[in-house]
């Protein structure tokens, strides 16, 4: 199944994508696509449903984050060696853990806003994990089953704030905005082997980015085993598993966003983003 949210910013209804394409109205059935409903008895539930019974969406509405009400929005840093080597950083022993906080969650195709000074504006398209089955000290033979499901997130980051600021990276992650998820999330038994996913991105038209999941340095039933051994997962927390070379950071010389330019990125099988970069709106 491909879920989704949609509709205007705060507002959005729950959402399924049916054969061809079309969306389907969910909120007759469940109240969002958070929670309870991603649990492996809610998502069975919703796979049970006929889509064609379901009443059809006109027109294009906007697409939301594909999850709602997320508790953690958890990431992983430098999970891949060729982006750790061009961001000058050793390749991780254990995964490295920081948070984009729940405000920088936005849809898919909204714009991203520059904040006020910020002068290193970067891209990182990432697989994102969507927790279903809650749990604690999970063994990496059983995490997979504590997976709802797959989506696209795009890892918005400031690298002055997050590098040259001092602390920790959270500062430059975490801005509004930062956090573009979706445009569906697509549930686990649509993605047999999330270790050979292709993800993409553009900048006004220049691929930057194209990198596959199999090089990932910790593959995803690992990072859900290791976070689950310092926080309880929950239904509907999400986990963005890092990037793939190409970042801005990562060019000769550096190259970073400027008001007006257009990313556009995408998984395949999980659908594209696109967002256009604009000042900040206070």
């Amino acid at each position: 199944m491909k879920l989704l949210r949609y509709g205007p910013i705060d507002h959005e209804k729950p959402g399924m994508l049916d054969a061809d394409g079309a969306i389907r109205d969910l909120s007759g059935v469940v109240g969002d696509i958070a929670g309870d409903a991603l649990t492996p008895e809610g998502i069975a539930t919703l796979a049970a449903i006929d889509p064609a019974t379901l009443p059809l969406v006109d027109g294009t509405p906007r697409y939301g984050a594909c999850v709602g009400a997320v508790g953690k929005f958890i990431c992983i840093g430098l999970n891949y060696s060729d982006h750790a080597a061009e961001s000058g950083m050793d390749v991780p022993k254990e995964p490295v853990i920081f948070n984009k906080w729940t405000s920088a969650i936005c849809g898919p195709d909204d714009a991203v806003e520059m904040p006020r000074g910020s002068t290193k504006l970067d891209w990182e398209v990432e697989l994102g994990v969507v927790i279903g089955k809650p749990g604690r000290y999970i063994d990496e033979a059983d995490a997979m089953a504590h997976v709802a499901g797959y989506c696209v997130i795009n890892d918005v980051s400031e690298r002055e704030y997050q590098l040259e600021r001092g602390g920790t990276w959270d500062k430059g992650k975490g801005c509004d905005t930062f956090g573009p998820i979706g445009p569906w999330l697509v549930t686990a038994d649509e993605v047999p082997d999330p270790q050979a996913l292709r993800l993409w991105l553009e900048v006004d038209g220049h691929k930057y980015q194209d990198g596959t999941t199999a090089t990932m340095v910790f593959g995803v039933a690992e990072i859900v085993s290791y976070l689950s051994r310092f926080m309880s997962l929950q239904s509907g927390d999400v986990i963005s598993t890092g990037t793939p070379p190409g970042v801005g950071l990562g060019q000769k010389p550096p190259k970073y966003l400027a008001v007006g330019n257009v990313m556009r990125l995408g998984i395949d099988g999980l659908g594209e983003q696109t967002q256009r970069v604009v000042e900040s709106r206070a």
